[in-house]
C-alpha cells in the first residue's frame, strides 16, 4: 500500500478555500441541491438533518460499537484496511457484525477513492491527487481499491465493493468535490460546474454525498460512533 501526500500544503489548500470563498460567497461553495436545506438545524430535538437521504444514510448508524474513520488524505487506503480490521477483531471479541456499524468519510485529497474508474482515467487523479497504482507504481488510472481481485488487496475484505456489501457506510465530501473541479476544469477545457456533475455522476452506488467531510463527522460522532483519524 502507498501513502500519498498532496503536493499543495493543507494551509495552502485552506488559503485558496478562503479566497475562493471571499470571491463568489461561501454559498457558491454549495451546489443547488444541497443549499437549499437546512442541516444546522434538526428534524426534532437532537435528531438527524432535514434531508431524507442523509437522515436515512445517518439512520444505519446502530448497533453497539460504532466506529467513524475521518480520511482527509489517501494514506494508501488505510482507512479501508482498518475498517475491515474493525470488524475482524469485533467479530473474533464476540461482536456480532449486525452490532457493529463502521463510517468512512472521504474528504479533502482522499475523495477519488468514492469514485469509478471512469472518472480516474479521465480526470487522471493519479497525477492530480499523487495516488500511485500499487501494481505499476505509476500515477494510478483506476481506484485499485474497487472490484479489486482478492489476491490484490493485502487484508481480505478491504475492497470498497465488498465493505459497502458487508454495511459499511462511506461519505464523500460535496466541499471537496466543488473546490477540486475548480482545479480540474481549466486543464480539461471544461467548466467547473461541468466537472463537478461529472464527479458527482462518478461517485460509487451507495457512497453518499456529504455537505462536507468534516460535517459527516461531526454527525457520525453525535450518532455515537467513536473517532479515529485514518491519515
Amino acid at each position: 500500500m502507498f501513502e500519498s501526500q498532496l503536493p499543495t500544503p493543507r494551509r495552502g489548500f485552506l488559503g485558496r478555500v478562503a479566497a475562493t470563498a471571499a470571491a463568489f460567497g461561501l454559498g457558491q461553495l454549495v451546489p443547488t441541491s444541497l443549499a437549499g436545506q437546512d442541516y444546522s438545524t434538526p428534524a426534532s430535538g437532537n435528531g438527524p438533518p432535514q434531508d431524507p437521504a442523509l437522515t436515512a444514510w445517518l439512520g444505519k448508524i446502530k448497533g453497539q460499537y460504532r466506529q467513524v474513520y475521518d480520511a482527509p488524505e489517501p494514506n494508501g487506503g488505510f482507512a479501508f484496511a482498518w475498517s475491515r480490521v474493525f470488524y475482524i477483531t469485533n467479530a473474533e471479541t464476540g461482536a456480532k457484525d449486525s452490532d457493529t456499524t463502521v463510517v468512512i468519510v472521504l474528504r479533502h485529497a482522499a475523495i477519488p477513492f468514492a469514485m469509478v474508474d471512469d472518472a480516474w482515467a479521465k480526470y487522471k487523479f493519479g497525477e492530480m491527487f499523487n495516488i500511485n497504482d500499487p501494481g505499476t507504481g505509476a500515477p494510478s488510472v483506476r481506484n485499485y481499491l474497487y472490484k479489486a481481485p482478492p489476491d490484490k488487496l493485502p487484508i481480505p475484505g478491504m475492497g470498497i465493493d465488498q465493505l459497502l456489501a458487508a454495511g459499511v457506510l462511506m461519505g464523500v465530501c460535496n466541499m471537496a468535490i466543488k473546490f477540486y473541479s475548480g482545479q480540474a476544469a481549466p486543464k480539461m477545457n471544461m467548466t467547473a460546474e461541468q466537472v463537478q456533475q461529472d464527479w458527482r455522476a462518478a461517485v460509487i452506488p451507495t457512497i453518499q454525498l456529504v455537505p462536507s467531510g468534516v460535517w459527516a463527522v461531526n454527525r457520525a460522532q453525535k450518532a455515537g460512533c467513536s473517532y479515529c483519524f485514518a491519515g
